[in-house]
């Protein structure tokens, strides 16, 4: 079963954590979450609290199958770190799947990894993914080129969860 990194801090919206790794963790697969340090409390925009399992220090790319990075304000707070940057464009770059939701894809567009790439996101950053070179869609879940599934709101977790699911299955 597929190593699943998730990238995450302080203000992440509590459910496009919660729903997609209980998904993944209902299907066999290990949910990693990855922030400064490990064993830092974070604490999501709605209250839901978690205790980090690594610091971005102490991992590498290679060691996992794919990545997940839920929205809220957390990608926008991560991609403000080179280390998170690195890290996120490093699956891109090795055509791992990406799991992005919301705002998630925020982290995307400082990786420089949308360009000519089929997604969306939150209404909000449609421009700044546009600007990225992305074919934005608004849809309830996008799925390019059998690695990237990115969705706009928690309202699409289904549809998300479905199409992850999918490409950790291949």
């Amino acid at each position: 079963m597929a190593k699943i990194a998730t990238v995450i801090t302080n203000l992440f919206e509590d459910s496009e954590y919660t729903v997609p790794a209980k998904a993944f963790e209902d299907a066999g697969h290990e949910v990693i979450t990855i922030e400064k340090e490990a064993g830092a409390e974070i604490k999501g925009k709605k209250g839901e609290t978690l205790t980090v399992d690594k610091g971005i220090d102490d991992v590498k790319p290679e060691d996992f199958d794919a990545l997940l990075i839920p929205g809220g304000f957390s990608p926008d707070i991560l991609r403000a770190d080179d280390r998170f940057v690195e890290f996120t464009k490093a699956f891109m770059d090795a055509k791992k799947p990406v799991f992005a939701i919301c705002h998630g894809p925020q982290l995307l567009i400082t990786a420089k990894s949308l360009e000519g790439r089929d997604a969306t996101g939150y209404k909000s950053v449609q421009v700044d993914m546009e600007y990225a070179g992305a074919n934005f869609s608004d849809e309830e879940v996008v799925v390019c080129q059998n690695q990237l599934v990115t969705s706009r709101t928690p309202a699409d977790m289904p549809a998300f969860n479905r199409e992850a699911l999918k490409l950790l299955d291949k």
